[in-house]
């Protein structure tokens, strides 16, 4: 039976790569330069484990000129869907898994930043990279390859290959290069929407004939079945679960989104030196992560607020903290908490990447 079960999988999987193949729009994003074989070159990670997924490069079309609506207009919603959500000098808006499973990619801009958000519906992971490196703008497009069932996004600047949980070019001429990192939130729209009113929420219009009412991968991201192989397994949790790995200096350690009860609440945690405070709630289903200490060394003592969205907390100062770390109230109002880099993933993805992770 288990193995029946993969084959179908596979098979929903193929079927959904032909169906991306034969739609795909004259308006999809091109790149003619470079090797027309992508798996050229010296890569950082094993050659024998990149995967092709079917597609070819730019099969799956990033979005680079994405539109948005506001919240009362995205009837395509239900409160329970998960989104990304970020916010920048008080503009938030959120990124639907519902669009980013046809896309992964889009590449936005706000007032202060040229934001890509790159989501791969495999791995279940979710963040933001800034878009302009090394003094140049680019725009990220997906490559079709697949490495530890993760999406390799490709710039199209140099045209170099990277690794979207490394966070880092793994191939071309930027082989090496780290990505700058904006942490997104994923959550679900009502929980997102009831911290943020206003948001704006990506819109269907994407130029790209597309069923975002469907879910293109069956029961994926129920089974405890992948896809594609990957290069370490850790049985301590389902593969599928859903928690927030942190990364400090490439240590990783996860936090699943089962520690936390259907009220808001905290843990705080020493992890690689660091003192953090991880706040979430499986209710409203969202988890952050950022540093105790201020940047002259005072560690604060937090404790969780309820019934306030987006405030989750407060510190011993009296200062109150929306779910970006933004202190909103208080005497360090409009001061930040220092953050870690970290995003939501399935529990597999994670330990594949990570194989010494250590888990909460």
């Amino acid at each position: 039976m288990k193995r029946r079960k993969i084959m179908l999988l596979s098979i929903v999987y193929m079927i959904f790569l032909i169906s991306m193949s034969c739609s795909k729009d004259d308006t999809s994003p091109k790149n003619d330069e470079g090797p027309d074989d992508p798996v050229t070159g010296e890569w950082l990670v094993p050659e024998n484990e990149i995967f092709d997924g079917g597609p070819g490069k730019d099969g799956i079309p990033a979005l680079s000129n994405p539109q948005f609506t506001d919240p009362q207009e995205a009837a395509y919603l239900s409160d329970n869907d998960l989104v990304l959500g970020y916010v920048s000098n008080g503009i938030a808006r959120a990124y639907p898994h519902n669009i980013l499973d046809w896309h992964e990619i889009v590449n936005d801009s706000y007032d202060d930043l040229n934001l890509a958000v790159i989501y791969c519906p495999l791995t279940g992971t979710g963040i933001g990279w800034n878009r302009e490196i090394a003094g140049e703008l680019t725009t990220f497009g997906v490559s079709g390859l697949l490495y530890n069932s993760n999406i390799i996004p490709y710039d199209r600047e140099t045209d170099s290959n990277w690794s979207q949980m490394l966070l880092k070019a793994v191939n071309g001429e930027l082989k090496g290069t780290r990505a700058e990192t904006f942490n997104l939130i994923e959550t679900r729209w009502d929980t997102w929407k009831s911290m943020y009113p206003e948001t704006k929420v990506l819109s269907t219009e994407t130029g790209h004939n597309r069923n975002y009412s469907q879910y293109p991968y069956g029961d994926y991201k129920t089974s405890n079945s992948l896809i594609f192989p990957v290069s370490n397994e850790d049985i301590r949790l389902h593969r599928k679960i859903r928690v927030l790995g942190i990364l400090i200096e490439e240590e990783a350690k996860a936090y699943s989104i089962g520690k936390f009860g259907s009220s808001i609440s905290l843990i705080h945690d020493t992890f690689n030196d660091e003192n953090l405070v991880i706040a979430g709630s499986k209710d409203k289903n969202f988890i952050v992560a950022f540093k105790r200490e201020t940047d002259d060394g005072v560690l604060r003592e937090f404790t969780a607020i309820q019934n306030n969205l987006p405030v989750i907390m407060k510190d011993s100062e009296g200062n109150l903290y929306d779910v970006t770390g933004l202190a909103i109230e208080g005497p360090g109002e409009g001061t930040r908490l220092r953050t870690v880099t970290q995003f939501m993933g399935y529990w597999f993805a994670w330990a594949a990447f990570y194989p010494d992770i250590k888990l909460y």
